[in-house]
Order: C-alpha cells, then structure tokens, then sequence
C-alpha cells in the first residue's frame, strides 16, 4: 500500500450507521453525546485520550493524537442505524439497563430523536431474538438493495459528507467460507438465490461497500471476511476492518499472555468462563451463535504463544472456554479464567482472574474509535482491510496467508506506526542505541 500523498479533510457532518441498535449502540451514542454536552469524560477512547511519541525520546514530542491527525471531531457526528424493534435509541438504551437513569436524563431528548430503520433479519441466523421491525423483500438481494436505499436516504436527509458503517448487532450462527463467498458475481447470485451462507450481516456488508461506505464488524460473524467483500473494498475503493470487539475475558488475554512469552513462562492451561445476561447472552445461549463466539475466542492465544516454536512451554495447553447466560447479571459480565502456569525446573504456579466488567462500558469506546480511524483510512485513500486497526479486535482480519497479531501491545506499535506513516514521521523501533553513542 502506498503512503497516503494527501488526505482530504474532515469537512462536513460524519453519519454513523450502526445494524443493531441495542446495548452497545446506544451506550456509544448516548456517551458521545454526554461528552459534547461537557457531562461525562470519554474514558477508554484512544482517539479522545491518547498521545503520540514523535522523534526521539529527547525530542519530547508528544501531541494527543487527535491533534496529531486530521480525525473527524465529535461534534460532527450523526448517528443512524437499524434494528428489528422500533424502540428509539432512548428507549432502547433504558431497556438495555446499562446507563444510569440520571445520565439517560441528560441526553433523552437526543436519544429520542433516532428512530431504527428495519432490520434485514432472519432467525435461522439468530435463533434467540425475534422482532417485527423488518424488512420483507423476495429475497436477499431486494433486502440488501433496501438497505442501500436506506443508506443514501440517510445520506441526504441528515446532508452528511461522509459515512461509516459499525456492526453493532448479534453474533450469528456458525457459517464456514464456501464457494458463494469467493467472488463478487457469485455473492449476487447467491443472494438473488437466497443461500443459506449468506448471512443478514453481509447484507449490511455489501450494501456498505457499494456505496462507497467504510465497514467495521463489531461480532465474530463472518460478514466482511470474504473474498467477495474484501474484492469489493478494493474496486470502491473502500476501508473495511473487523472481527468482534476486543472487550473482555480476551483483552486480558492480550495483555497477559505476551508476559508470559516474554519471560518465557510456561503455559499448561487455560480455563475462561463467561457469565452475562444482556442480550447477547441470550443470543449466544444458542449453540449455533456460541460456535461463532468459540471460535474467536479461542484463537488469541495460540498465535500470541506460538506453540509450534515452543512446543516445551505451549505444546500441550489445554484452553477452553464457556459462556453461560445468567439473567440477573445483565450487561455487568464476569470473565473469571484459571490460568496454570509454570516456571524455573517446571515448577507449577497459578494466576486467577475474576473480571467483573461492564461490556458495552467497554464496547463503547472502541465504536468511537473505529469510526474516526476508519474516516481517516477512507480519506486518506487507505482502501481494503486495515490491519492496523486489529487492536480492537479479538479475530483480526489480514491478507490472505498472513497470520493475525493478537498481541496487545505489537497491535498498539502497529497503529501508531501507521500514524506516524500516513503523517510522514519516522517509525519508532526503541532501538535508542543512539542515545549510547
């Protein structure tokens, strides 16, 4: 990919679409708009927070990274998206329990204003959930060629310059490549056809990227890790990234694993389980959608460890994974992992974990930022899958054959790489011999 020769401004309104208007959207939309209004901090946003190191350490060149790069700004959002209840995002966030009533309060008259559209939706997808508020048409194609109407529609009566797509909806059944994902012709046909690799969120995935619309998939579905997709990317010469935000039980996988590489720890074990009950428990009570989930999160930490370079420490891990839908917890999930350990002689030790988390507290942040980083990749002529944007992901998508970096802090060096790249500034390697000379 070549280095971006200029990237265009940020003019103008910035619409943000979001599939799945439920816990995770509207604790986004609501938080963006809290922090606009001065009420709250956006805690969590490395787009809003963070800084930058430019030059040598003795340079003491620092900005926020906001001022660093030309990023839209957060009063130029416009938020839109679809579900398959008609609840208004105020409605639906006070449904979804995870915001204060207080805070709510602050931001109703706001909330209340963004309406759903319908939902292209199908059940065999997403077996736990059931709505009215979708779309009918005589097949896949027609609900896809709808939401590209919905698309432009939104384009014109909100008068934004610009759009993003977030996939904010619910993990769908397990779906395995086939032959019907492989070319763009082939996917029309499929969906004309109505087959059942295609999925609802692909939909949203096409419609998307033939608008010429940035997507990001926020769940493990496979959606835009397609052939069909990511061909698609390149001929419009759109910016895609995905899958299934890092929140989480395997955020502190990221963070932990790569100290245990690092000081060359062995690893026997690695027992993760799960309690929720929002919504997406409910979906992944479902084996089907639980199969998709499984599959994201079990691969982290077989390519942070490496266990065919080092078969003595992680030759033999035995990880598993479960999650269990428990009502009365709501949104505030439980990650609790057992981790088994061993050092110096093969001396065993154990690490427990027990994360009382917030998801879309977590979740949040991280729709902010995807959707600002994915303006910039767009105006900046950064087209098809952007890998550096894999630390918001728990299955980060790559060029074909490549495999995916799941460590937390090679993805960070990674984004701010990027950065530096596309504003003309050295790379940073810590070499610092320098400093020594």
């Amino acid at each position: 990919m070549e280095k971006p020769g200029k990237i265009s401004p940020a003019k103008g309104k910035l619409g943000v679409l979001l599939p799945g208007m439920g816990a995770v959207s509207t604790t986004f939309m609501a938080g963006v708009e809290l922090v606009r209004k001065g009420k709250a901090q956006p805690v969590g946003s490395l787009t809003q927070l963070g800084t930058i190191r430019l030059g040598k350490r003795t340079e003491a060149r620092s900005p926020q990274i906001k001022k660093f790069v030309p990023l839209g700004e957060l009063k130029d959002l416009v938020f839109g998206g679809w579900d398959i209840f008609k609840d208004n995002a105020y409605q639906a966030a006070s449904k979804a329990g995870v915001l204060s009533l207080q805070d709510l309060q602050k931001v109703k008259p706001f909330l209340s204003k963004i309406a759903p559209m319908k939902a292209a939706f199908d059940r065999e997808y997403v077996k736990k959930l059931d709505g009215s508020h979708v779309k009918k048409g005589k097949n896949k194609y027609d609900l896809a060629l709808q939401i590209k109407e919905d698309i432009e529609k939104f384009r014109k009566a909100q008068r934004v310059s610009r759009l993003v797509t977030v996939w904010c909806g619910s993990t769908e059944v397990f779906i395995r490549p086939e032959e019907v994902h492989s070319t763009p012709e082939k996917f029309v046909e499929a969906m004309k056809a109505n087959h059942p690799a295609i999925a609802p969120s692909m939909l949203y995935a096409w419609a998307s990227v033939t608008s010429g619309v940035p997507f990001a998939n926020g769940a493990p579905n496979l959606t835009v890790d397609i052939p069909a997709i990511q061909q698609l990317a390149l001929e419009h010469e759109v910016a895609v990234c995905g899958k299934d935000f890092k929140t989480g039980q395997t955020l502190m996988k990221t963070i932990l694993a790569p100290g245990f590489k690092a000081r060359m720890l062995g690893l026997a074990g690695w027992y993760s389980t799960n309690i929720l009950g929002n919504r997406d428990g409910e979906v992944l009570d479902d084996p089907g959608s639980f199969k998709t989930k499984e599959e994201s999160k079990l691969g982290a930490l077989e390519y942070i460890l490496q266990p065919q370079l080092y078969p003595m420490l992680y030759g033999k891990i035995h990880h598993k994974v479960r999650i269990n839908y428990y009502p009365p917890r709501g949104d505030n999930k439980e990650g609790w992992d057992n981790i088994d350990i061993f050092g110096w002689l093969g001396y065993p030790m154990q690490i427990k974990v027990d994360f009382l988390c917030r998801d879309s507290i977590l979740a949040a942040p991280i729709v902010l930022d995807l959707v600002l980083f994915l303006d910039l990749a767009q105006r900046a002529g950064m087209r098809g899958i952007q890998e550096w944007l894999s630390f918001y992901f728990k299955s980060p998508m790559t060029a074909p054959n490549l495999y995916p970096e799941h460590d937390l802090f090679i993805q960070l060096m990674k984004l701010k790489n990027t950065l530096r790249w596309m504003m003309g500034e050295g790379l940073i390697t810590h070499l610092g011999q320098e400093y020594y000379d």
